[in-house]
């Protein structure tokens, strides 16, 4: 709502002020309690702090003229701020002034990720496999854009909702995978980002801007994935292998309701790599059992994803699959003369597949090597502790 008044430009400034009234309630509201409406009171000591600041620039009259009538001491008096056939939600607005095309790609993602979906420097990094020091570049860079282009929330036109919702898309898909798998030192699994990804997605495939097959099947692997999710931890919080879950836990309605999406997204032509997840996603929720897992299938899937949006990391889960379909042996042939990218070879997810398929095919001393690798290379505690129970604790330094 900020920087709708006072313009994308000044991201920034933005960002200071939420975080002062932030720091000021902390204080305050230890004193005085929880106000009846708290959006409203940060609203308000952001408002005033952020206009304080432009009011000590100079060349911010047109600004301060702007807001000089605004009633910030009555929020029911506050205008409507939407207008007709807009997104109706002032974050998912924000990620379509964010993912610019004019801004790139990569710097889109980080933008987005810091400032409007909350994730540290780190987080960042760990998902998108980069280094710190690149998020830091890009998100600098990303804020140069928007202080040129000058966006304005308001002004998005029909097109330019068309050409950016892939990336919003991608934003929201990431958000929902920090969520499943987080690689927060404390916590497995994060289910409010789970559920905010879950409503920004459900707000778009209900509106008129995201109603196409890509929007739909993000939502269906949304809705597929969230169904597992009680079933992945156990009663201590430690996280449980596929195998391990039980399945009479997983939620029977989210299952329906993302098979529901699924089918919305099989109309046209269109296939997403997102079609390619939910379509996993469906096959691991409808299997009976692990044993009765249709790998083939899972297979066939991965191997359209490769296609579709060529990774290492897609080759690298279809060979699991394949190992759980034909054999470890079969599995480790899939990536025999591959050289994995840097990103991923740096990665514990590589090194954790290699020490399981060594294992399994017998080859003690290469398994305990990649053990070793992933063990010390894991994101969390949580996921370490997965790992030394999935490949053992011999050799852990």
């Amino acid at each position: 709502m900020l920087s709708r008044r006072v313009g994308v430009r000044h991201i920034e400034d933005v960002e200071d002020a939420v975080q002062s009234a932030l720091m000021t309630a902390l204080d305050a509201w230890i004193v005085a309690g929880l106000p009846d409406n708290p959006s409203a009171w940060l609203y308000r000591v952001a408002h005033n702090e952020l206009i304080g600041e432009l009011r000590q620039r100079t060349g911010r009259h047109r600004i301060l003229e702007k807001n000089a009538k605004v009633d910030i001491g009555n929020m029911k008096n506050d205008p409507e701020i939407f207008l007709a056939g807009e997104v109706r939600d002032d974050l998912l607005r924000m990620l379509f002034v964010c993912c610019d095309e004019v801004i790139p790609v990569e710097s889109q993602l980080v933008f987005a990720l810091k400032t409007l979906c909350g994730f540290s420097i780190q987080e960042i990094a760990l998902r998108l496999f980069i280094s710190e020091a690149n998020v830091y570049k890009r998100l600098g860079r990303a804020r140069s854009c928007l202080r040129r282009l000058q966006p304005q929330t308001d002004e998005l036109t029909s097109a330019q909702y068309s050409v950016r919702l892939s990336s919003v898309n991608k934003v929201l898909y990431l958000l929902f995978t920090e969520g499943y798998l987080s690689s927060h030192t404390e916590q497995a699994i994060r289910q409010e980002l789970c559920n905010e990804a879950i409503r920004l997605a459900t707000l778009l495939a209900e509106h008129q801007v995201g109603q196409n097959p890509e929007t739909f099947a993000l939502l269906a692997l949304m809705h597929l994935h969230a169904a597992r999710i009680t079933a992945r931890q156990d009663e201590s919080g430690g996280l449980l292998l596929l195998e391990e879950q039980d399945r009479e836990l997983w939620d029977k309605q989210e299952i329906q309701v993302g098979l529901e999406w699924l089918a919305k997204s099989a109309y046209g032509d269109a296939f997403s790599r997102y079609h390619a997840e939910a379509g996993i996603a469906a096959e691991h929720c409808l299997a009976h059992s692990f044993q009765d897992t249709r790998w083939d299938k899972i297979v066939e899937c991965y191997s359209m994803l490769e296609r579709i949006a060529p990774s290492a990391l897609h080759k690298l889960n279809r060979a699991v699959a394949v190992a759980e379909w034909k054999g470890p042996a079969v599995g480790l042939a899939v990536l025999k003369g591959f050289e994995p990218p840097t990103w991923l070879a740096g990665s514990y997810l590589w090194s954790a597949v290699l020490a399981d398929l060594h294992q399994r095919c017998g080859n003690t001393q290469t398994a305990n090597i990649y053990r070793d690798v992933a063990l010390k290379s894991a994101p969390s505690r949580a996921v370490k502790e997965l790992l030394q129970r999935r490949l053992g604790t011999d050799h852990v330094g």
